[in-house]
Order: structure tokens, then sequence, then C-alpha cells
């Protein structure tokens, strides 16, 4: 194994750190290493199943430019007709045998227009029949977490199929990284929600955008909350693009823990020219220009 003293950008470690796979960072670094792809599973003690999904993982966070064969070929959407679904309804197993599945994941009996549509996900988009399982399977729980009562129509799906086809998510493995990382990612903003004082209700769209910039940036639990409260004491309360403010700032500044702000608060705070230790009246004004924000 080729194993070098190497550098982690700090955006690449936020992204393997908000990723919480070990499999996945292990794989990073051994591949940063410039060893081999090929040479991974065993060198790392990794199955196949696990390297898939590591593999996957790393794609979905751009941290691996393995190229994966493209599903589709963007451009105008086919027009099925009645006829391709009759024809495919009786000679294709296979779509028959996920028209049963996808009728039961929904609990539903899907119209003619609804087929074109799941005809579309396999012969256009080019999913396996497994992997559609899986799509239909993850709209149906986030639709569930958003509140709805109803499951999600085949449009709503549709519209989650070429958003995974642009992903390249083609595989289970695919599939199972995205989801993973999508219910990391749903479960910071649920902690988020909570530091924020927000409950029973969902994020506005808006809202959920600063939320998934501000998971992006990297910024921990803490300094998230440091954020919160000198908005609130400088607003009388949340108020969203004033603490967009000071987080972006805070980020250009690569400040994203607590303990990195509160050092950048310090150094502000010191006249320029200053020397030697600070007294005890320089801290305490120190200490109080960090509790006014």
């Amino acid at each position: 194994m080729n194993i070098e003293k190497l550098t982690v950008e700090q955006a690449d470690l936020r992204k393997l750190l908000g990723a919480g796979s070990g499999d996945a960072a292990l794989l990073y670094l051994y591949l940063r290493s410039g060893n081999p792809l090929s040479t991974a599973a065993e060198e790392l003690g990794l199955n196949q199943s696990q390297l898939s999904c590591a593999g996957a993982t790393l794609r979905q966070l751009g941290l691996h430019s393995e190229d994966v064969p493209a599903t589709f070929i963007p451009g105008e959407r086919p027009a099925y007709s009645e006829e391709d679904v009759v024809c495919a309804m009786d000679k294709d197993n296979g779509f028959r045998s996920l028209y049963g599945e996808v009728q039961r994941l929904l609990g539903k009996s899907l119209n003619t227009e609804e087929l074109k549509i799941l005809l579309g996900f396999s012969r256009y988009l080019g999913l396996r029949n497994d992997v559609i399982s899986v799509l239909v399977c993850y709209c149906k729980e986030r639709s569930r977490q958003k509140g709805s009562l109803r499951g999600p129509s085949l449009r709503t799906i549709e519209k989650e199929a070429y958003a995974w086809a642009d992903r390249g998510i083609s595989t289970l493995e695919e599939a199972a990284a995205f989801i993973q990382s999508q219910n990391l990612r749903n479960s910071r903003i649920e902690r988020l929600k909570r530091l924020l004082q927000i409950r029973g209700r969902n994020l506005t769209a808006g809202e959920e955008r600063y939320a998934s910039a501000w998971l992006d940036m990297g910024f921990d639990e803490e300094a998230l909350a440091m954020a919160y409260e000198r908005t609130c004491l400088n607003t009388g309360g949340l108020n969203w693009a004033y603490m967009n403010k000071i987080l972006t700032r805070w980020h250009e500044a690569g400040l994203h823990t607590a303990e990195a702000v509160k050092q950048g608060d310090r150094k502000k705070a010191v006249p320029k020219g200053a020397s030697g230790q600070l007294g005890q009246a320089e801290l305490e004004a120190i200490e109080r220009v960090l509790r006014e924000g």
C-alpha cells in the first residue's frame, strides 16, 4: 500500500465528515495516496458491497471522478403511447413485474398515464427495477416526513427519478449512498430547527435553502448557536438574512467552529500594537465585546 503524507482540503474534509461514512473516508485517503481502485478491497479489508457503497458515496460528494456511463441522453423526453404500454404489459415480463411492485408500494392501481411515466423510468432513464423500487420507497418516506397523509404521485416520483439520473444514480449502491447522505442531512436540519427554536412546522423553501447552505459551509452546531444568539441579541429574534450575513462572513474568514470564531473575535478585540499579556481589565473588556456580538 502506497502511504504518504498528504493534505486534505478543508472543503473535502467537511464533505467526508458530513457523509458519516468511515468506509468512504478510508477509500478517499487510499485513492488520494495514489493507490489504484483495483486493489482497494483487498488492502482495505472491504467486501465488494462495502467498496461499491464507499465509491458511490465519494461520487455523490464529488470526491471521486470514476467514469459512470450515462443512463440517458438529455433532451426531449419520449412520448409513450397507449400502444407502447399495452405492448410492454404483454411482452415485457420485467415491466409487468415492476408495474405490480409499484402498485403494491403505492397502495393503488396505476392508470394509463401513470404507466407511461413508469415506462419512461426503465426505457428512457435506464433505471433498473430494484432501483425504481428504492426510488418509490424514498419518495414515500420523504412525503411522510413532510406530513402528507397521501402518498407521492407518479409525477412527483418522476421529478425525483430525473434528479437521480442527473446525479448518475443507476445502481443500488448509488441509491443507498444518496439516501444515506439525505437522511444525514435531514437529521442535521432537524437539529438546526431545534437550535433555532422552530417547532411544529416544516421549514419553508427559502428557510431550507439557508439551512442547507449553512450545513454545506461546514459549521459545527456550537458555531451555529453562537450566530443565532448574536442574531437574536441584535434583531430581537430569528432573522434568517441577518444570521446568514454573520455565517457568510465567518465562512469567508475560514471560521467554522465556535472556538475558531472566539479566537477571531479576540484578535479583532486586541488593539493594534498591543504586546505582552493582557491585564484583567482588558480581558473583561474583550469578554464584554464577545457577549454583545
